[in-house]
This record gives structure tokens, C-alpha cells and sequence, in this order.
């Protein structure tokens, strides 16, 4: 049975499905039947959703995409400042999450207009649930940096952190991402991939992060979320670690990189286990 229209004077952030027609639900079918304004990322993808889901848009339908969010704004606000209900909608999953959506959201609240959200679909939530590790506790970091040397600074800040982290990548720069997370987190570090979700060639991919960079290498097609897991805490002292850094560095590493994979592996900071490691051999 319907639900009732969304009550006007309102943006409405609704959810779409990433893939499967059949994740849309009926509160998204009532609200793009009944807004006065539909802002859409792509109106093409947007219309052509609607007859899929056999719902008729009787509003106007508005283009709302990166380069024309600013411009369309002040619009926007203004018709919902006269009372009418604006659904927000972007090409897939929850707008404001790495699409199109927080400015105008952040408009609404410093004008005090009322704002809601459908909720739905999201790669996010839905490559955490698939990704066989812990994550009760889990933080989303958007796009990867698409320079390596940039890229390889963000992998820095993740080496300790102890929660699980999810992050989209272009399909593309997925191989080169995971050989620089294997550089900076070390091998062992446990993830996902999880590519085409909802979508015909769905695909989860769970190992170490050297046996993801192995695979990634072949090439992956479509819209993909990482999921990282996060560092576990440190159980030993630098002091205890100079053995496996010794042993790597035994192996053909230089002492930094050496204290930079056993730090990915531990959570252990690398400036200490680098002191650690010539405070022994002088001791030696």
C-alpha cells in the first residue's frame, strides 16, 4: 500500500539503489511521485529510475550535480522557504555521502528549514556488512588521494588506527592503492574489496592486503569500496620488536622500511622501534 505524500516545506534526502531496482523503497516511490522539485545528480538516470519503478514524476525536475550545486542553491532554499517539498537524489546510494548533497544540506540548517532522509542503499554500510572483519567500530574516509606520494601519507595516518576504515577507489588505481597500502601497512594487514555490489557481477575479494595487490594487478572493473581492517593494539614493547626488524632488514630491507612494516603489523610507532633498534646495537 502507498505511503502518504512527504509533507511540503521540506528537503528530502532519499537513498537510491546502487544496482538492484528492487532496493528502492516505497517511501522513495512516494516522495518522487509527490515532491514538487526533484533535484537529481544525473536527471537522465533520475527519470529513467522513475519508470522503472513505474512512478510518474509530477514535479520539476532540476540538474544538481558538482559544478551547478552553488548556483542551483539559492534556489532551492527558496522554495522550500515558500513551502515545497525538494527531493534530493543522486545516481546512487545516499546523497551528502561522497556525492552532492552536504552543501545544500548545511543551507537548510543555517536558514533553519526542515530537512529529512529516506533511508537506503549505501556502499558503505553494505561493504562493511560483507566484509567478514570486525567492524563494530568503523570510520569512512571518502576517495583514496589519487597521487601515490599523497596516497602513501594517508595510508601513514591509517597505520594505527584501530578501526576498521571503508574507502572508495577508482577501478583503475585500485592496483597501484593496494601496492602502496602493502608498502605502508605491510603485507599482513587483512581487507576487502567489494566490487559491483547489488549488481549482476557483485564481487567480494578477503585476504591480506599482498594477496588483494597480487589479484588487483589482473585489473578490476566497476565501482569498488575497500574495507581496511583496523590496527590492532599494540601488545608488545619497541624493545621486543627488534628481533622481527633485524630480521626484515636481514632480508634486503633498509632499517626505515623495516621499522615501517613492523610498526603497519603492530601499531607500534616507528620512531620508537627505530631508537629501539640503535639503542641494541650499540648496546651490542
Amino acid at each position: 500500500m502507498s505511503g502518504e505524500p512527504i509533507a511540503a516545506g521540506r528537503l528530502v534526502l532519499a537513498a537510491t539503489p546502487m544496482g538492484d531496482i528492487g532496493d528502492a523503497s516505497q517511501r522513495l516511490r512516494d516522495a518522487l511521485g509527490s515532491a514538487d522539485i526533484v533535484a537529481a545528480e544525473d536527471t537522465r538516470r533520475t527519470r529513467s529510475l522513475a519508470k522503472a519503478l513505474e512512478v510518474e514524476i509530477t514535479g520539476r525536475v532540476v540538474s544538481f550535480y558538482d559544478h551547478v550545486e552553488t548556483a542551483r542553491i539559492p534556489m532551492l532554499l527558496d522554495e522550500i522557504g515558500a513551502g515545497r517539498t525538494v527531493l534530493l537524489v543522486t545516481d546512487a546510494g545516499m546523497p551528502s555521502v561522497s556525492d552532492p548533497g552536504y552543501t545544500m544540506v548545511a543551507a537548510c540548517v543555517e536558514r533553519g528549514l526542515p530537512i529529512t532522509c529516506l533511508p537506503g542503499p549505501s556502499a558503505v554500510t553494505t561493504a562493511l556488512a560483507l566484509s567478514g572483519l570486525p567492524v563494530e567500530r568503523f570510520c569512512f574516509d571518502g576517495f583514496a588521494p589519487r597521487k601515490s606520494g599523497q596516497r602513501k601519507e594517508w595510508f601513514r595516518t591509517l597505520a594505527s588506527e584501530q578501526r576498521a576504515v571503508a574507502f572508495f577507489e577508482a577501478p583503475h588505481r585500485l592496483a597501484d592503492c593496494l601496492a602502496d597500502a602493502v608498502e605502508i601497512l605491510g603485507p599482513a594487514r587483512r581487507a576487502a574489496v567489494c566490487r559491483e555490489l547489488t549488481k549482476t557481477y557483485e564481487e567480494v575479494r578477503r585476504g591480506t592486503l599482498a594477496e588483494l595487490a597480487a589479484w588487483a594487478i589482473e585489473g578490476a572493473r566497476g565501482e569498488i569500496t575497500v574495507v581496511l581492517e583496523g590496527s590492532q593494539p599494540v601488545s608488545e614493547e619497541p624493545a621486543d620488536l627488534v628481533s622481527q626488524v633485524e630480521a626484515l632488514i636481514s632480508g634486503g630491507l633498509r632499517l626505515k622500511d623495516a621499522c615501517a612494516e613492523v610498526s603497519a603489523a603492530t601499531g607500534a610507532s616507528r620512531r620508537e622501534l627505530y631508537d629501539a633498534v640503535l639503542s641494541a646495537r650499540t648496546a651490542d
